[in-house]
């Protein structure tokens, strides 16, 4: 019998794993249910949520400290029927921009607790900072590239109590550079945050936007129902 495989744990934070997954005739919803079960123990969270439109018909978004207890939720829901449409890899983070934060704020974003109450709209898009000639994010004076952040943090705090924001790190190890996942109280809260917060000179000069996924959170049971696996 072969020794158990340790952890791959980041040294700080978490890992988040965005799964986006379609039913097919074999999917067994005891099965996914007991997949997600066994992803939670520990310090691992699932969310799983309904997804509108083609790209897929739910997802979920499982974070914790060990990639192969990720890796395995993975597996177990694919041994459970389901197919991956897509996914999404990142890590959570305190951006440089905000080495100053509340020690309470901080581990806040490195260890969120999900999903938020009362806020079952959700959406996801990875984004890239723009490294065009003309406008390279990356050869801008780190006290310019504060002081934009500053700006755009201000404008998303505008939407306090209605969008929860998280911003995972995926630089080097998936396509774009960060992920962003959006909790909000009502569908249209998604859109004006978005819509708002591109007018600030951070997102209007230097950003691009992967595809978005939308979806309602519910409790597992109530997710697997509206699928047809319930």
């Amino acid at each position: 019998m072969s020794e158990p495989v340790p952890p791959v744990e980041p040294a700080e934070g978490w890992a988040v794993l965005h799964l986006f997954c379609t039913v097919g005739p074999a999917a067994d919803g005891e099965a996914v249910s007991s997949a997600v079960k066994h992803a939670e123990a520990g310090d691992h969270q699932v969310v799983p949520f309904a997804v509108l439109g083609h790209k897929a018909d739910l997802g979920f978004m499982a974070l914790g400290p060990d990639l192969w207890r990720l890796q395995a939720f993975q597996r177990d829901l694919q041994d459970a029927g389901l197919g991956l449409a897509d996914s999404y890899l990142s890590l959570t983070e305190v951006s440089e921009y905000a080495a100053g934060v509340p020690d309470k704020a901080r581990q806040a974003r490195l260890y969120p607790t999900l999903p938020p109450e009362g806020m079952p709209a959700f959406c996801f898009y990875p984004m890239s900072k723009r490294r065009d000639v003309d406008r390279n994010w990356y050869t801008l004076a780190y006290e310019e590239r504060l002081e934009l952040m500053y700006e755009h943090g201000r404008v998303g705090r505008t939407f306090a109590g209605r969008v929860l924001q998280l911003v995972t790190g995926s630089t080097g190890i998936d396509d774009f550079e960060w992920a962003v996942s959006l909790f909000a109280v009502r569908p249209d809260d998604l859109k004006e945050c978005v819509h708002t917060m591109r007018f600030d000179a951070a997102s209007a000069h230097y950003a691009e936007f992967g595809p978005f996924v939308t979806g309602l959170i519910a409790p597992l049971a109530e997710v697997l129902r509206r699928v047809g696996l319930g």
